[in-house]
């Protein structure tokens, strides 16, 4: 599903414009995006948690195994809820 696939299932569920569905559902990403920046750990229940991870440093290229340097980082990280997962498992 894309993002305009899921305005358009938004809108449809909702008594909302397609329009207002976009706006809703940006301000959402954007809310998410904010607060996983800020370290903060998005829960929402029933659905899952968002979350940043640290990776760590590595050392070793995996396709060419030649010595090279990946710096540590952060990623986001979704971990799935319990009724979410139910409800693909069906």
């Amino acid at each position: 599903m894309t993002k305009t696939e899921l305005i358009s299932a938004v809108a449809d569920k909702t008594d909302f414009t397609k329009k207002n569905a976009e706006t809703a559902v940006n301000a959402i990403i954007a809310t998410i995006t904010d607060a996983l920046a800020s370290g903060e750990k998005v829960s929402i229940v029933g659905f899952g948690t968002f979350e940043v991870r640290d990776r760590k440093e590595k050392q070793v290229n995996p396709q060419t195994k030649q010595m090279m340097t990946a710096p540590a980082s952060k990623a986001p990280a979704f971990k799935a809820g319990q009724a979410l997962k139910s409800a693909v498992n069906k």
